[in-house]
């Protein structure tokens, strides 16, 4: 009971980019402009409330780079915010993964939420292991020493030409993943 009412005290639509409001499902909430695109969220499943920086940096990141008729993938998809997200963005089929069983029925219900389920699929698997087919975008969202142990999978799933944005690395870590990524073939247009 008292959980419930501090996430109603703290939680409140929060503006995190250009285009991007992040809304909990009990807010009354009306677009500012036009072109807004709103995400409803349910903290209460776990996963935070999308608007964690690395989230955050992920969403701006999708909404510089997704285009129109786009394949994303989101690794590691928690509250499937980044899926969500790329599908409003333009994404003709998001792919969002998790290996926690709560994180993909908590993405599954976030998308249901958002209407978005005709564009996101979300699986129950470990890193890239139910993705069979490229990608224009990935997305993934953990932690560093996860993100290094399957460059070379990301590597072979990015389409020719596609990016790969990685988020959730701590400061020391950032040269290590760099050069992980760079080993793979990756070239590092953004740190």
């Amino acid at each position: 009971e008292d959980w419930a009412t501090a996430w109603k005290q703290y939680y409140h639509p929060v503006k995190i980019s250009e285009r991007f409001t992040i809304v909990p499902t009990w807010e009354e909430y009306k677009p500012v402009n036009t072109d807004e695109l709103i995400i409803e969220l349910d903290p209460g499943m776990a996963f935070g409330t999308g608007t964690h920086p690395t989230t955050v940096m992920c969403l701006q990141a999708l909404e510089k780079v997704v285009k129109e008729g786009d394949t994303v993938v989101d690794v590691g998809t928690g509250s499937g915010v980044l899926s969500i997200g790329a599908a409003m963005l333009g994404s003709k089929r998001v792919h969002a993964l998790d290996l926690d069983e709560v994180a993909v029925t908590a993405a599954r219900e976030n998308v249901e939420l958002n209407k978005m389920q005709h564009l996101v699929e979300v699986f129950h698997g470990n890193l890239l292991d139910t993705v069979k087919e490229p990608a224009d975008v990935v997305v993934a969202n953990i932690l560093a020493d996860i993100i290094m142990s399957f460059t070379d999978d990301a590597f072979s799933i990015v389409k020719p030409g596609g990016l790969y944005i990685t988020s959730g690395i701590i400061g020391a870590k950032k040269d290590e993943v760099r050069e992980s990524l760079a080993a793979a073939g990756f070239i590092i247009e953004e740190v």
